[in-house]
């Protein structure tokens, strides 16, 4: 995690599992949590500075992406955490924010997924699409555009494509990591 920063705020530190790749460049603020096998590559920002950022094992949050979360309020006292599960595949300057992201997600590159969304297992949101406040994306679905839509059902090589991009990226993690140490 050389290079990379890991600022405390208001008493809460990250906590990377040591199995994780961290690359030089990223920001990770407050009460973030990240597992094992994980991937946060260059410039990513992660700023759990008012609510909790929870990343599960073998997911990868690639170059520039920003994710941040949204603040407790009256009439909604536990704000949206940005809760993401394992083997969750988030593309190239996306934003995620105040979201749930279930185990096998899928977000493109340059997308936006706001507060109180959900992508549910095996879901796909395409480069570029904007999924609106509250919308849930269902298992096996692709959804593209501003605001995004229902497109159409993945297929199973598409579905088999993403299980390879998680291991691609676990594979490509352990390979800079050892770049970075030489």
């Amino acid at each position: 995690m050389d290079g990379a920063q890991l600022i405390d705020f208001h008493g809460k530190s990250p906590r990377v599992h040591p199995d994780a790749f961290v690359a030089p460049g990223a920001r990770l603020i407050g009460d973030i949590e990240i597992g094992p096998e994980a991937s946060i590559w260059y410039n990513c920002v992660l700023r759990g500075d008012v609510n909790r950022i929870r990343i599960g094992a073998r997911t990868n949050i690639q170059d520039g992406t920003v994710l941040h979360v949204d603040s407790p309020r009256p009439g909604h006292e536990a704000g949206h955490p940005t809760l993401i599960g394992e083997e969750v595949l988030i593309g190239h300057m996306a934003m995620v924010h105040g979201c749930i992201l279930h185990d096998r997600a899928f977000v493109g590159l340059g997308s936006i997924v706001m507060d109180g969304c959900e992508i549910e297992s095996d879901a796909m949101l395409a480069a570029g699409a904007m999924l609106t406040p509250g919308k849930t994306i269902p298992r096996g679905q692709l959804w593209a555009g501003r605001p995004a839509k229902f497109v159409r059902e993945l297929g199973e090589a598409e579905l088999a494509g993403m299980r390879a991009g998680v291991a691609h990226y676990v594979a490509l993690a352990a390979m800079h990591r050892a770049a970075l140490s030489r």
